[in-house]
Protein backbone atom coordinates (compact mmCIF):
# COMPACT_ATOMS: atom_id res chain seq x y z
CA UNK A 1 0.00 0.00 0.00
CA UNK A 2 1.48 3.42 -1.10
CA UNK A 3 -1.26 5.53 0.19
CA UNK A 4 -4.03 5.75 2.43
CA UNK A 5 -7.75 6.61 1.42
CA UNK A 6 -8.66 6.71 5.49
CA UNK A 7 -11.04 9.75 5.33
CA UNK A 8 -11.66 9.86 1.27
CA UNK A 9 -14.68 9.61 -1.01
CA UNK A 10 -14.43 7.47 -3.26
CA UNK A 11 -16.84 7.82 -6.20
CA UNK A 12 -17.56 4.62 -8.39
CA UNK A 13 -17.29 5.24 -12.01
CA UNK A 14 -19.85 4.21 -14.55
CA UNK A 15 -17.73 1.17 -15.40
CA UNK A 16 -19.00 -0.46 -12.01
CA UNK A 17 -22.80 -1.19 -13.08
CA UNK A 18 -26.16 -3.59 -11.34
CA UNK A 19 -24.79 -4.01 -8.12
CA UNK A 20 -24.57 -2.00 -4.95
CA UNK A 21 -21.80 -0.15 -5.59
CA UNK A 22 -23.45 1.30 -9.04
CA UNK A 23 -23.31 4.90 -8.55
CA UNK A 24 -21.94 4.73 -5.14
CA UNK A 25 -20.14 7.30 -3.18
CA UNK A 26 -18.00 5.25 -0.10
CA UNK A 27 -16.65 7.00 2.79
CA UNK A 28 -13.54 5.08 3.68
CA UNK A 29 -13.53 4.57 7.31
CA UNK A 30 -10.12 2.92 7.56
CA UNK A 31 -7.41 1.82 4.81
CA UNK A 32 -4.02 0.34 5.87
CA UNK A 33 -1.69 -2.51 4.86
CA UNK A 34 -4.47 -5.10 5.77
CA UNK A 35 -7.62 -3.60 3.70
CA UNK A 36 -9.86 -1.11 3.80
CA UNK A 37 -13.58 -0.50 5.35
CA UNK A 38 -15.97 2.09 4.20
CA UNK A 39 -19.42 3.23 4.33
CA UNK A 40 -21.99 3.60 1.32
CA UNK A 41 -23.49 7.04 2.23
CA UNK A 42 -26.22 7.37 -1.17
CA UNK A 43 -28.12 3.58 -0.63
CA UNK A 44 -30.85 3.95 1.46
CA UNK A 45 -33.09 0.87 2.48
CA UNK A 46 -36.58 1.72 2.20
CA UNK A 47 -37.58 -1.93 4.07
CA UNK A 48 -34.64 -1.27 6.52
CA UNK A 49 -35.61 2.20 7.36
CA UNK A 50 -39.30 1.74 7.63
CA UNK A 51 -38.91 -1.40 9.62
CA UNK A 52 -35.86 -0.44 12.37
CA UNK A 53 -38.47 3.24 12.38
CA UNK A 54 -41.12 0.35 13.84
CA UNK A 55 -38.68 -1.26 16.74
CA UNK A 56 -37.29 1.64 17.76
CA UNK A 57 -40.45 4.39 17.47
CA UNK A 58 -38.04 6.88 15.80
CA UNK A 59 -38.52 7.88 11.82
CA UNK A 60 -35.36 6.45 11.61
CA UNK A 61 -33.31 6.14 8.08
CA UNK A 62 -31.03 3.27 7.13
CA UNK A 63 -28.09 3.01 4.83
CA UNK A 64 -26.66 0.31 2.75
CA UNK A 65 -23.22 0.40 3.97
CA UNK A 66 -21.63 -2.18 1.62
CA UNK A 67 -22.55 -5.72 0.85
CA UNK A 68 -20.65 -7.31 3.66
CA UNK A 69 -21.98 -8.05 7.17
CA UNK A 70 -25.37 -6.69 6.10
CA UNK A 71 -26.94 -7.83 9.99
CA UNK A 72 -24.09 -5.34 11.73
CA UNK A 73 -25.13 -2.20 12.05
CA UNK A 74 -22.50 1.13 12.02
CA UNK A 75 -22.80 5.16 12.55
CA UNK A 76 -21.59 7.91 11.93
CA UNK A 77 -21.98 10.58 14.13
CA UNK A 78 -21.46 14.67 13.97
CA UNK A 79 -20.12 16.39 16.49
CA UNK A 80 -20.29 13.77 19.49
CA UNK A 81 -16.92 12.64 20.35
CA UNK A 82 -18.24 10.90 23.67
CA UNK A 83 -21.30 9.47 21.96
CA UNK A 84 -18.93 5.81 22.58
CA UNK A 85 -15.59 5.28 24.47
CA UNK A 86 -14.98 3.14 21.13
CA UNK A 87 -15.56 6.29 18.63
CA UNK A 88 -13.06 6.48 16.44
CA UNK A 89 -12.29 9.98 14.73
CA UNK A 90 -13.29 10.48 10.93
CA UNK A 91 -12.39 14.22 10.85
CA UNK A 92 -12.81 17.54 13.31
CA UNK A 93 -16.56 16.84 12.93
CA UNK A 94 -17.71 12.87 12.53
CA UNK A 95 -17.39 10.26 14.35
CA UNK A 96 -17.55 6.33 13.62
CA UNK A 97 -19.02 3.77 16.12
CA UNK A 98 -20.53 0.57 15.71
CA UNK A 99 -21.99 0.72 19.55
CA UNK A 100 -25.58 0.49 19.08
CA UNK A 101 -26.41 0.88 22.74
CA UNK A 102 -24.38 4.05 23.01
CA UNK A 103 -26.30 5.20 20.01
CA UNK A 104 -29.84 4.46 21.17
CA UNK A 105 -28.55 5.65 24.91
CA UNK A 106 -27.71 8.65 23.36
CA UNK A 107 -31.00 9.41 21.60
CA UNK A 108 -33.55 8.41 24.16
CA UNK A 109 -32.13 10.75 26.39
CA UNK A 110 -31.78 13.30 23.92
CA UNK A 111 -28.15 14.66 24.28
CA UNK A 112 -28.39 13.71 20.47
CA UNK A 113 -30.61 14.33 17.54
CA UNK A 114 -31.69 12.29 14.66
CA UNK A 115 -30.20 14.71 12.03
CA UNK A 116 -26.80 14.35 13.86
CA UNK A 117 -26.61 10.27 13.09
CA UNK A 118 -26.71 8.20 9.98
CA UNK A 119 -26.88 4.54 10.29
CA UNK A 120 -25.37 1.88 8.31
CA UNK A 121 -26.61 -1.73 7.41
CA UNK A 122 -23.31 -3.80 6.66
CA UNK A 123 -20.11 -2.35 5.44
CA UNK A 124 -17.84 -2.06 2.52
CA UNK A 125 -14.46 -4.11 2.79
CA UNK A 126 -11.17 -4.82 0.55
CA UNK A 127 -8.90 -7.22 1.25
CA UNK A 128 -4.95 -5.94 1.02
CA UNK A 129 -4.35 -4.13 -1.68
CA UNK A 130 -7.18 -4.89 -2.93
CA UNK A 131 -8.71 -0.88 -2.82
CA UNK A 132 -5.49 0.06 -4.42
CA UNK A 133 -5.96 -2.34 -7.90
CA UNK A 134 -9.60 -0.91 -7.67
CA UNK A 135 -8.39 2.53 -8.02
CA UNK A 136 -5.42 1.62 -10.38
CA UNK A 137 -8.15 -0.15 -12.73
CA UNK A 138 -10.11 3.66 -12.29
CA UNK A 139 -13.35 1.81 -10.85
CA UNK A 140 -13.03 4.31 -8.18
CA UNK A 141 -12.53 8.18 -8.23
CA UNK A 142 -10.90 9.62 -5.52
CA UNK A 143 -12.03 12.82 -3.62
CA UNK A 144 -9.48 14.07 -1.61
CA UNK A 145 -11.16 16.69 0.37
CA UNK A 146 -15.19 17.46 -0.46
CA UNK A 147 -17.34 19.57 1.90
CA UNK A 148 -20.02 16.62 3.02
CA UNK A 149 -22.27 16.49 6.02
CA UNK A 150 -22.38 12.47 6.49
CA UNK A 151 -25.29 12.38 8.19
CA UNK A 152 -27.25 14.19 5.74
CA UNK A 153 -30.02 12.03 4.08
CA UNK A 154 -28.17 11.59 1.09
CA UNK A 155 -30.08 9.74 -1.97
CA UNK A 156 -29.35 8.86 -5.57
CA UNK A 157 -28.53 12.60 -6.92
CA UNK A 158 -25.54 12.78 -4.54
CA UNK A 159 -23.65 10.58 -6.91
CA UNK A 160 -24.22 12.93 -9.42
CA UNK A 161 -24.20 15.93 -7.76
CA UNK A 162 -20.21 15.39 -7.04
CA UNK A 163 -19.77 14.36 -10.27
CA UNK A 164 -20.91 17.41 -11.49
CA UNK A 165 -19.30 19.36 -9.31
CA UNK A 166 -15.51 17.44 -10.27
CA UNK A 167 -16.29 19.49 -13.94
CA UNK A 168 -14.68 17.60 -16.63
CA UNK A 169 -14.87 14.33 -18.02
CA UNK A 170 -16.96 13.68 -14.91
CA UNK A 171 -19.84 15.65 -16.58
CA UNK A 172 -20.33 13.52 -18.90
CA UNK A 173 -20.29 10.69 -16.09
CA UNK A 174 -22.96 12.46 -14.35
CA UNK A 175 -25.11 12.72 -17.89
CA UNK A 176 -24.62 8.92 -18.40
CA UNK A 177 -26.99 6.40 -18.24
CA UNK A 178 -27.08 3.83 -15.35
CA UNK A 179 -26.26 1.44 -17.97
CA UNK A 180 -23.17 2.84 -19.90
CA UNK A 181 -24.22 0.00 -22.70
CA UNK A 182 -27.14 1.31 -23.95
CA UNK A 183 -25.71 4.73 -24.77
Amino acid sequence: MSYSYKGKILISTPDIMGDIFSRAVVLIIEHNDEGAFGLILNKKSEALSENVSEFLEYDTEIYEGGPVEKERYFFIVKNHEDISPKATRINDEFFFTEDMQAVISALTQEKIHLDEIKAFSGYSGWSALQLDKEVDNKLWTVVDVYNLDYTFPNDHTLWKSIMQNLGGEYLLWANSPSNIYLN
